[in-house]
């Protein structure tokens, strides 16, 4: 079936009522024994965040934003894709599909939409405008859960390729952070003639043995980080790498536990320093979290490690014309020497002073700079 049907969402107040049940009712562990983030997300976080979503949070604010950008589903390869589709005004727009990774969602594009699509709007030119693609990776908010093993990085980014004949775009680009950076650089090594080019803001790229034989200061600060991530921040990615789903016994049970491994994440890599508040709103947070909560999403959205740990987050020639965008404090920012090995048709290299991991909700007016800069080349 290649159709492509409208989504509008509708939670049940029964749903949101069991959510609040599940938080009046949530056993929490006691006091972390340190007084840093060294042992995980503090309690006092955690109490704070509980008691806002309980009391205060309205998660009819992102369904009543989700519905208005516009959904679909589409069945491809026996699943339906959920996507939003937000085109711009302008005629000459370039199509561009963005894809997010773990554990973010398409929130984490919510404060670029409107940058991107109507850039006149908001100190860029006609001349800058994208019609954007913004689907749920397999297992993520409102797309189906793989029902079979093999639904890798490789398979999502040949389905992602069918949307966009689908959807009628037979020239478009393509970006992507995390997850989205594997399927965004798999498809463009698919050598389809449609993505004439993608941006990635965690380009794939280690190094090589060549480069372990006598590294610069920036391999040398590549390695060290490499080595620093490995020791402190890994853990989540080889537990859902080897056992998503008894992981998924915890996450679908406790909104608490979904919230905290999430949470977790966005305080860890984004550039907050000690102050997580500083740079995302508590709704902003539990807007992404919903997102796995109402899906039930804890399991399914940690299958993609136990599918594509392997080869999703190598190095893989990449001939397609790239860009990459290096934020300071992205949890992985591999030299240009290495990323050009990679991406052997590097066309635009830039490294901000600002932003992380999550850059299109931590920094989005920088986040739409790169991208206007970066496309600007191949328009």
């Amino acid at each position: 079936m290649t159709t492509i049907r409208p989504l509008r969402i509708n939670i049940s107040q029964s749903q949101i009522d069991d959510l609040h049940r599940r938080l009046d009712v949530a056993r929490l562990p006691e006091r972390e024994t340190v007084s840093d983030r060294s042992q995980g997300v503090p309690l006092s976080v955690m109490l704070d965040l509980r008691d806002y979503w309980r009391d205060r949070y309205q998660w009819q604010g992102c369904e009543a934003r989700l519905n208005a950008l516009g959904q679909s589903v589409t069945t491809i390869d026996g699943l339906d894709i959920h996507f939003l589709h937000v085109r711009s005004p302008h005629a000459k727009a370039m199509p561009m599909l963005m894809t997010h990774g773990w554990p973010g969602s398409v929130v984490e594009f919510f404060k670029v939409i409107d940058p991107l699509t109507r850039p006149d709007e908001h100190g860029g030119e006609e001349a800058d405008a994208f019609h954007l693609v913004i689907p749920s990776l397999p297992g993520y908010g409102f797309s189906d859960k793989p029902r079979e093993t093999g639904w890798g990085v490789h398979r999502i980014a040949k389905a992602w390729l069918e949307l966009m004949r689908r959807l009628g775009y037979d020239r478009f680009v393509a970006q992507g952070g995390d997850w989205g950076a594997s399927v965004t650089t798999a498809l463009g090594g698919l050598g389809a003639p449609e993505c004439i080019g993608i941006h990635v803001n965690m380009p794939l790229a280690f190094p090589e043995e060549d480069d372990l034989a006598a590294p610069g200061p920036d391999e040398t600060e590549g390695l060290a980080r490499l080595a620093e991530f490995d020791r402190t921040e890994s853990g989540y990615a080889k537990l859902q790498s080897t056992r998503p789903q008894t992981l998924g016994y915890a996450l679908a049970d406790s909104p608490m536990g979904q919230a905290a491994w999430i949470v977790e994440k966005f305080w860890a890599w984004s550039d907050s320093g000690d102050d997580l508040w500083s740079t995302f709103r508590r709704d902003e947070l539990l807007d992404n979290i919903m997102l796995y909560w109402l899906g039930n999403s804890g399991a399914s959205s940690g299958r993609l490690y136990w599918e594509s740990m392997a080869a999703g987050f190598q190095s893989h020639r990449t001939p397609v014309k790239a860009g990459c965008s290096i934020f300071p404090r992205e949890i992985f920012a591999p030299p240009r020497r290495w990323v050009e090995k990679q991406y052997t048709n590097l066309v635009y290299w830039s490294e901000v002073d600002r932003g992380g991991h999550f850059a299109a909700m931590e920094q989005p007016e920088l986040f739409v700079r790169e991208l206007r800069k970066c496309f600007a080349l191949w328009r």
